[in-house]
């Protein structure tokens, strides 16, 4: 089969497409087929050398989907679609570049669609992320004002669309003016431009301040994000688009407003239930829900994928197929 390792932290040209044997299910793990996987700044993170206890060489990849080749235990028929995210995939073992991957049963979701391959490579990590954070993190309800804070990132542009569909007011963000009415076409009620002081815009435009933050810039910009939430209000940290996600002399009460209510959302601590899962590709093909993407690739085009990645310039989920 044909693999990209990389045996050395670094750019993306450390990433290297090479023939390796098609590994072997074991007990409680299935042979997937890949069909397709979405690119995720986790593993730009990872293959900068910033994931602690990942040993090289190391196939990456944290989500794919695909058909069953092989299941020891007979659960899974050959041919099955699935997808599969998280669970220690592309750090604890080899994950998703590849053509096949052995993977944990426990972390395989089944699904029916007739969805292409590219489009379906986009949905699960981005989907449980977002589904995650806003219903089980930030618990949202209609009638609500959402900020997400990093609206152009692939995560943003859903969980506008996510939360327009619940029946919330959606403020987005970016650091771009050019960006606006293209955030405004994808579903956002409001956009603010982000120049790392949002709490004085909105207490220009929203003095009640909003009820739900869904922060994806990271660490550096989340104390701003708490002072733009109401009493009451909940603010979710979920991404680390800026590679900050520690906060240097953190005092709880000088960081966090009072009565304001700071959590996260990661889904290789919670998972988003099957049936959620499958719902939503319903509704993709249905088009009630249009998913961005940045970028279809293949195999070997991975150097490239990464480059556009590391260049914040793919306004959309970034797929590479087999």
């Amino acid at each position: 089969m044909k693999a990209a390792v990389i045996y050395t932290p670094g750019g993306p040209e450390q990433l290297t497409v090479e023939d390796r044997p098609v590994p072997q299910a074991g007990i409680d793990q299935v042979l997937v087929k890949v069909m397709a996987f979405g690119l995720n700044r986790s593993e730009l993170m990872t293959r900068k050398g910033y994931s602690p206890g990942v040993v090289f060489p190391r196939i990456l990849g944290i989500e794919c989907v695909g058909e069953i080749a092989s299941d020891p235990s007979g659960k899974w028929l050959p041919g099955q679609q699935v997808a599969a995210c998280m669970g220690g995939m592309g750090r604890d073992y080899d994950g998703s570049y590849a053509e096949y991957a052995v993977l944990p049963s426990s972390i395989i979701f089944p699904f029916t669609s007739k969805l292409s391959w590219d489009i379906l490579g986009a949905i699960p990590e981005m989907f449980q992320t977002v589904y995650g954070s806003l219903h089980l993190a930030l618990r949202i309800q209609k009638g609500q004002t959402l900020l997400i804070r990093g609206g152009t990132s692939s995560i943003g542009l859903l969980a506008i669309q996510l939360a327009s569909h619940a029946g919330l007011s959606v403020i987005a963000t970016s650091r771009s003016e050019n960006k606006k009415q293209f955030l405004i076409d994808k579903g956002a009620d409001a956009v603010l431009i982000d120049d790392g002081n949002l709490k004085a815009q909105v207490d220009e435009f929203y003095p009640a301040r909003v009820d739900k933050v869904l922060e994806l810039v990271g660490a550096n910009t989340l104390k701003d994000s708490l002072s733009c939430a109401k009493p009451g209000g909940c603010v979710c940290m979920t991404g680390m688009l800026s590679e900050i996600w520690s906060i240097k002399d953190f005092a709880p009460m000088e960081y966090i407003p009072a009565a304001v209510n700071l959590t996260v959302y990661d889904t290789g601590q919670m998972k988003v239930e099957q049936d959620a899962f499958q719902s939503f590709i319903l509704m993709v093909e249905r088009g009630e829900i249009q998913l961005s993407m940045g970028g279809v690739f293949k195999l070997d085009q991975i150097v490239k994928a990464h480059e556009l990645m590391d260049s914040d310039k793919a306004s959309g989920k970034i797929v590479v197929t087999n």
